[in-house]
């Protein structure tokens, strides 16, 4: 059965980076889309950037253009967010997703970027 595993969240401040990890177990890694979630408190989950089974096309919201890079190993089924200029307003809870059907998600993980 799918399953992910997010890591590498925490505290940051202002203008700080991050790099998230999330490795996959249980499917055919490299055959499906994936993507990033994050959700902050009181608001819905929304998508933050995805990437192609092969890697060679991403796309972001328009809030981390510029800021966030997606990327994938295939070869060891993990999908990683690199996160640079981080603003408070990135403060949320981040989850992977897969592309199969249905899709899976992650447990999550926290990253707040606070002073």
């Amino acid at each position: 059965q799918v399953h992910l595993v997010e890591s590498g969240g925490g505290l940051v401040q202002p203008g700080g980076s991050l790099r998230l990890s999330c490795a996959a177990s249980g499917f055919t890694f490299s055959s499906y889309p994936m993507s990033w979630y994050r959700q902050a408190p009181g608001k819905e989950r929304e998508v933050v950037a995805g990437i192609t089974n092969t890697g060679g096309s991403t796309n972001y919201a328009d809030s981390v253009k510029g800021r966030f890079t997606i990327s994938r190993d295939n070869a060891k089924k993990t999908v990683y967010l690199q996160m640079n200029s981080l603003k408070p307003e990135d403060t949320a809870v981040y989850y992977c997703r897969s592309g199969t059907w249905p899709p899976r998600w992650g447990q999550g993980t926290q990253v707040t970027v606070s002073s």
